[in-house]
């Protein structure tokens, strides 16, 4: 390819970048709310709560995330499709499998649950591992159990799990191109076709190249984040 090529290449990939932005930042936004949730439902002490948040998290961390997107994105179809399925949910399918947005959609929804069980683990991991006695100094304080959580232990998670969640967030970044399998438009979508275009491994490479300048810039945000919260070293 002449250097012409390349630029013009480059130009018409950086269109495809906020696609690739906008399913990293709404998968976050939905999945690290999501994924306290389940953690707290998999400490819960009703036994059916827990067995069943067991068994999702089991699910969506033992089965692959391209198996989950297709198996959410044709999921409507089908059960749209099925006679036994009630006039009432299939009309609303109906309203569901709108075109322009349904695509994406789907894709985030499978992206949300998928990341929430690996969240939520993250969360389980470092509530866990608050000492006991500060439940019990806060409760001497006469702090409620709700004022407990969300002033004493929930700020000492976060700090806890910014490792371990900068690595999945990390993860998260390079997950997106696998939207390209339902024709999602983001930058390894256009990557490929123009791929077939040129006959070219370049526009591989340039999508290469996206996607480790932002590991590359995430990876340095949070080490500043790690830094900043290290105050007691």
């Amino acid at each position: 390819m002449t250097s012409e090529q390349i630029r013009t290449l480059a130009s018409l990939m950086l269109e495809y970048i906020p696609p690739t932005l906008k399913l990293f930042g709404f998968t976050l936004l939905y999945s690290i709310p999501l994924g306290m949730i389940v953690a707290l439902l998999k400490m819960c002490r009703f036994k059916p709560i827990s067995w069943l948040t067991n068994l999702y998290i089991l699910i969506m961390r033992g089965t692959p995330l391209l198996l989950q997107i297709i198996v959410v994105y044709y999921s409507v179809p089908i059960l749209r499709m099925n006679e036994k399925c009630p006039a009432g949910l299939k009309s609303l399918l109906d309203r569901v499998e709108i075109r322009d947005s349904y695509m994406f959609r789907m894709i985030l929804v499978a992206f949300v649950l998928n990341y929430a069980a690996y969240f939520a683990e993250i969360f389980r991991g470092g509530i866990e591992a608050i000492p006991k006695g500060q439940h019990e100094a806060a409760g001497a304080l006469g702090f409620s159990k709700l004022q407990t959580f969300f002033r004493i232990i929930l700020p000492q998670v976060f700090k806890r799990v910014i490792p371990a969640s900068s690595n999945e967030i990390i993860t998260l970044v390079k997950d997106t191109s696998l939207a390209y399998a339902m024709g999602y438009m983001e930058i390894m979508y256009i990557a490929k076709k123009q791929m077939s275009l040129y006959s070219s491994l370049v526009p591989l490479f340039l999508a290469g190249l996206f996607y480790f300048i932002a590991a590359t810039l995430l990876t340095l945000l949070f080490a500043f984040i790690e830094k900043k919260l290290s105050y007691y070293k």
